[in-house]
């Protein structure tokens, strides 16, 4: 059996209920209604790409987010060194400085790796007939 309290929560309840449904026109109801509606449409496409799908199956795995969190970190690190430091002079110079960097050559290698591996994958996916 409910207690004065709980019919009292449940009143408060029911005007709330009404006072929203007072509150909302027609027009707004629509705009709710289409909004879901494309939301819905969206979730259906997103769901039936198998690229995308298969994308976010491999964001789940713990190195790959390892790997994102180093990336996101990197970038920030980037752009403060961007905008705090003066634009290169540019020349042999400069470039001998930046390719004797450990760090270039760790970024570039990486970079040569991500291409190879990327490129040996896109063979195989055409090979296959994908």
């Amino acid at each position: 059996m409910l207690d004065e309290a709980s019919i009292n929560s449940l009143v408060e309840m029911i005007n709330l209920l009404a006072a929203a449904k007072d509150a909302m026109s027609d027009q707004m109801v629509t705009r709710m209604a289409h909004t879901a509606s494309e939301g819905m449409n969206l979730l259906d496409h997103l769901t039936r790409n198998k690229g995308l799908m298969y994308l976010l199956q491999a964001l789940e795995r713990p190195e790959i987010q390892v790997y994102l969190i180093g990336l996101s970190d990197a970038l920030s690190q980037m752009s403060r060194e961007i905008a705090s430091s003066p634009p290169a002079k540019g020349g042999i110079l400069g470039i001998l400085r930046l390719v004797s960097n450990p760090g270039t050559q760790e970024g570039l290698r990486s970079l040569s790796l991500l291409g190879q591996f990327w490129s040996d994958s896109m063979r195989e996916l055409h090979r296959r007939g994908g």
